[in-house]
């Protein structure tokens, strides 16, 4: 009974004319840059996030989140159409997408991938309803050792799932840590790490960092790589899947929405390893096993809808612990602070209508997907066609205009341009930038929570060891990173993100 009084509250939050304007706003932001190829559903978060912060708090987070599914959508529609991701969770539809669109079924192949991702998304964020109060109210008995092993577990996992070497992953961590500490000491007000400029005394600008980072740093990898861009479909028709897409598709939706409930909530990137999962178990399953990377219905449906499931579900991590299961939740994590809220399980006592709008606008954001996008698929093929070269431009004006908005300081400006550098060059490198926000956004949290318990516990380290459950956790985090640094292990691994 109380989860369905839950749920009236939060579709009479997120059904608001103001909340719903800010909904399809997000929706159809997220779509325009999502499917612009390369950039992907993190960097349009960190570009538009700056717009948000003038709103109140429900409305930005529900923005947020309609940005997120709308960036997924533009993800999956460029695979489809010109076989490049949108970004990595959009790159086995690309496998047998893209070889639909080459036989003139690129319509069949958006309605498919647009449809098992609305079902996904429906199913799991009533799994979102049921699992988050409780966990909550477990979450609620933690003490600060167990939410500092926690994080520490958030981390390893991080580093785990992200892509390339393990041993680069947590140099990005380590260095996300060490960026998270740059300003004033939380307990002695004393400045650190701040080089004696006078604008990092508060540390470091959420907002320039994750635009530099992910944004700008996007822009210039996608400036290298323009004559790549070849749009072969002018023109999509037949939209609704046939008889046999039907009977094709329907069991790989189901299977892939169970696989992506599950791996979503995974932290570092669960829902990129949904969808190479799912491609993998249909792939096996098939009958016809063949024809996956030349057209299979169920090469589309499948990692689709576990791709959509799995970004859904993270957001359990983020609303009952406030731990980021990626980095688009590290983002969002970020805009609750900035709005002031403090992420983790209280925000369902003290603020149930954020908790619970921000579910049900799940539901709306994703319905909003189905009826707007599918009837504007002819505008974002149009949008395909314009050179990059003419829209980066105007992409990094907007960019600069929102980080400059948010504390009017000039020099937010200077650390996304450095920032935007910075990523480019990790790019280069071939180190992934999703564990650094997720150490810069832990970081601070993770020492508090540390100093925490080392006050409580006279500086006794052991008060980590002495409770079961930061105990369980601080061994579920060794076990992670030792299965993962196995030489078996970590050859799989590899094979797994062979697609980016």
């Amino acid at each position: 009974m109380d989860l369905l009084n839950n749920l009236e509250l939060g579709f009479a939050t997120a059904a608001s004319p103001y909340n719903l304007l800010f909904c399809f706003t997000g929706v159809i932001l997220g779509t325009l840059i999502g499917v612009l190829p390369g950039i992907g559903a993190t960097a349009t978060i960190a570009m538009l996030l700056p717009i948000t912060f003038q709103l109140e708090p429900v409305s930005s987070l529900i923005m947020l989140a309609g940005i997120y599914y709308g960036a997924q959508y533009g993800g999956s529609t460029t695979a489809i159409l010109i076989n490049m991701p949108g970004e990595s969770s959009s790159a086995v539809t690309a496998i047998d997408g893209y070889q639909m669109a080459r036989k003139g079924r690129a319509g069949a192949a958006l309605a498919i991938a647009a449809i098992g991702s609305f079902f996904a998304g429906t199913v799991s964020t009533i799994l979102v309803a049921v699992f988050a109060p409780p966990l909550t109210a477990v979450a609620l008995r933690f003490g600060s050792p167990e939410y500092f092993s926690l994080m520490i577990v958030g981390l390893v996992s991080s580093v785990a799932l992200a892509h390339g070497s393990v041993v680069k992953a947590l140099g990005m961590v380590v260095l996300g840590l060490l960026l998270g500490l740059v300003g004033t000491d939380i307990y002695t007000g004393t400045p650190r790490f701040n080089l004696g400029i006078l604008e990092l005394s508060d540390g470091l600008n959420f907002v320039a960092l994750a635009v530099g980072v992910f944004g700008i740093a996007e822009i210039l990898r996608n400036l290298e790589n323009e004559h790549d861009r070849d749009v072969m479909i002018k023109k999509v028709t037949n939209l609704l899947p046939t008889r046999q897409d039907w009977k094709e598709m329907t069991a790989p939706i189901l299977r892939g929405t169970v696989i992506g409930s599950a791996l979503g909530i995974l932290p570092g990137g669960g829902a990129i390893l949904a969808s190479f999962a799912s491609y993998t178990v249909e792939k096996r399953i098939s009958n016809t096993p063949g024809e996956f990377g030349k057209g299979a219905v169920a090469g589309v449906a499948g990692p689709e809808s576990a791709n959509n499931a799995g970004a859904q579900t993270s957001f359990i991590p983020m609303l009952t612990l406030g731990i980021p299961a990626n980095p688009v939740m590290a983002l969002m994590i970020g805009a609750m602070i900035i709005q002031g809220i403090v992420p983790g399980p209280n925000v369902a006592t003290e603020q149930p209508a954020l908790f619970w709008g921000i579910i049900a606008s799940m539901w709306i954001g994703n319905l909003m997907l189905i009826l707007l996008n599918l009837p504007l698929i002819g505008l974002w093929v149009k949008l395909l066609t314009i050179p990059y070269y003419m829209l980066f431009p105007a992409i990094i004006a907007f960019c600069s205009i929102g980080v400059y908005s948010v504390n009017s300081n000039v020099f937010d400006l200077y650390a996304v341009a450095f920032f935007g550098l910075i990523g480019y060059g990790l790019a280069k490198l071939r180190c992934e930038p999703a564990p650094l926000l997720l150490g810069f956004v832990l970081g601070p949290l993770l020492e508090e929570h540390l100093r925490r318990a080392m006050i409580m516990s006279r500086g006794d380290p052991m008060t980590f060891l002495n409770r079961p459950i930061s105990l369980g956790l601080l061994l579920l985090a060794a076990a992670v990173l030792v299965v993962v640094l196995l030489p078996s292990i970590r050859k799989k691994r590899d094979e797994v993100f062979v697609e980016d």
